[in-house]
C-alpha cells in the first residue's frame, strides 16, 4: 500500500514540474504586430497638401503645397453648385424647376440615390442629394438639364474656373468620379478650392444651408440622405462644405467654420485615411480660432475727421466718409500694431458729386500694408452761384 502511495506522489510532482500548472502563472500573449498595410499608413504623411484661409479677405494663414495639382474627387461638385446658384441668383433657374432623370443619369455609379429614368424631382431636391449625399446620379441629372449634355456642362465649369482665376484647375467630369480608361482626371489645388469655397460662401448662403445638413429625406421620405462630411457636429460653428474620395485621390475635404466674426476655410487633399484628414482639419480650426480674431478696423460710412475745403462749392467744406468697412484677421497679440493713414487733399475745386472718391485710407500692420479703403463725398456739392461767391468774398458767408 505504501508503495502505491509513494508512486502516486512521484507522478504528481513530476507532472507539476513538467507542465508548470501550479508553479508558474500563465504568460500573457505578446501584442500582435501591426500588419504591413497598417505600418505603411502610419508612416505616411497625413496629407499631400493643405491650406488655412480666412474667408472674407482670402488671407492665407498657413499652408503646405497649396498649388499642388491633385484630384479633388467629389469636391468637384462644389463647382456644379456654383454654376447652379449663380443662375438661380440671376433668375435663369429656380429651385422649384422640375428635372426629369435621363437614362444616362440613372446609370451613374459610386455614391448615388438610385435615380430611375423618367423620375422627376425639383432642382432643390437633386441639389440636396448632390451636396448632402454626394449623389453622382443627381449631379449628372442637374448638369444635363442645364447644359443639355455632360460635355457642355463641363465646359461651363472650366469657364467658371477661369473666371475665378483658378489656374491650377481643370475639370473633365461634373461629379468627380475617377476617370474611365483613356480619360483624364479632374485636377485642382488647395489654393483654388479655397477660392471656390469663398465664392460660394460670400455670394450664396444656400450652400451652407445644404452642406450643414447631417441627414435628410429624399424621394417622399423613403430614402435617407447621409452627409459624408463627418466633421459636422464635431465642432461648434462647422457648417460645410464637401468631402471627396477615391483610391488614387485619397481623402480630401473643403471645410468651413465660423466663430464670432471669424470664418475660416480649411482644405486638405490626399490624406491616406479619413481619420487623418479630419484630425488635421479640426486641429487647424482649433489652432486659429484660439489665436486669431477678426478685427474691425474701419466701419462703412465712418466719418473721417478731416475737413476738405471746397472753394467753388455751394457748401464751403465737407467731411468725407469710408465707402466700405474693413476687417482683417489678426493674431490677438498683434492687434496693437494696426495703424490707419488717411490721404485726402486740402481742397477740391469745382463741383463734387455724391459718392465721388476724394481720397483713401491705408491700413497697415507694422510696416506692411494690409488694405485700402476709398473715402468718398457723402453729399452732392454743386458749384456756388455768383451771389454766394460775392457774399463769401465780403466775408458775410462761410
Amino acid at each position: 500500500m505504501k508503495k502505491w502511495i509513494l508512486i502516486g506522489l512521484m507522478i504528481l510532482v513530476w507532472s507539476n514540474l513538467a507542465y508548470g500548472k501550479s508553479a508558474t502563472p500563465r504568460r500573457a500573449h505578446p501584442p500582435k504586430k501591426p500588419s504591413p498595410a497598417q505600418t505603411v499608413v502610419e508612416k505616411q504623411e497625413p496629407y499631400k497638401a493643405y491650406i488655412v484661409v480666412e474667408a472674407t479677405t482670402g488671407k492665407v494663414l498657413e499652408g503646405r503645397e497649396i498649388h499642388l495639382r491633385w484630384p479633388p474627387a467629389s469636391i468637384t461638385k462644389l463647382m456644379l453648385s456654383a454654376i447652379v446658384l449663380e443662375r438661380v441668383a440671376k433668375g435663369d433657374l429656380h429651385l422649384s424647376d422640375k428635372i426629369t432623370v435621363s437614362t444616362e443619369a440613372s446609370k451613374m455609379g459610386g455614391s448615388q440615390v438610385f435615380l430611375k429614368a423618367g423620375e422627376t424631382f425639383t432642382l432643390e431636391e437633386l441639389m440636396k442629394a448632390t451636396m448632402v449625399a454626394s449623389a453622382n446620379d443627381a449631379a449628372y441629372a442637374i448638369g444635363e438639364h442645364i447644359a443639355g449634355s455632360k460635355e457642355r456642362f463641363v465646359a461651363l465649369m472650366n469657364e467658371k474656373a477661369k473666371a475665378l482665376k483658378m489656374d491650377d484647375t481643370e475639370f473633365h467630369s461634373l461629379h468627380g468620379l475617377p476617370p474611365s480608361k483613356g480619360d483624364q482626371p479632374d485636377l485642382s489645388s488647395c489654393s483654388d478650392l479655397a477660392v471656390l469655397a469663398r465664392e460660394l460662401i460670400s455670394k450664396y448662403p444656400k450652400i451652407l444651408e445644404w452642406t450643414s445638413i447631417q441627414n435628410d429625406r429624399f424621394r417622399d421620405g423613403t430614402f435617407v440622405l447621409y452627409n459624408h462630411n463627418k466633421l459636422l457636429g464635431k465642432m461648434a460653428g462647422l457648417d460645410g462644405l464637401k468631402t471627396g474620395y477615391y483610391v488614387e485621390a485619397g481623402y480630401n475635404v473643403v471645410a468651413t467654420a465660423k466663430k464670432d466674426d471669424l470664418r475660416l476655410i480649411v482644405v486638405v487633399m490626399g490624406s491616406p485615411t479619413h481619420e487623418m484628414r479630419d484630425r488635421l482639419a479640426l486641429e487647424k480650426f482649433k489652432t486659429y480660432f484660439a489665436s486669431y480674431e477678426m478685427v474691425n478696423i474701419v466701419r462703412k460710412g465712418e466719418v473721417v475727421d478731416k475737413e476738405i475745403l471746397l472753394p467753388d462749392g455751394k457748401t464751403p467744406r465737407i467731411k468725407a466718409v469710408a465707402i466700405e468697412g474693413f476687417s482683417y484677421p489678426m493674431p490677438r497679440d498683434k492687434k496693437g500694431s494696426i495703424t490707419r493713414e488717411v490721404n485726402l487733399p486740402e481742397k477740391i475745386e469745382g463741383e463734387v458729386k455724391e459718392g465721388q472718391i476724394v481720397g483713401h485710407m491705408v491700413i497697415k500692420s507694422g510696416n506692411e500694408e494690409i488694405g485700402r479703403v476709398n473715402i468718398v463725398s457723402p453729399i452732392h456739392v454743386p458749384k456756388a452761384g455768383l451771389r454766394v461767391k460775392f457774399l463769401r468774398f465780403l466775408g458775410l458767408s462761410s
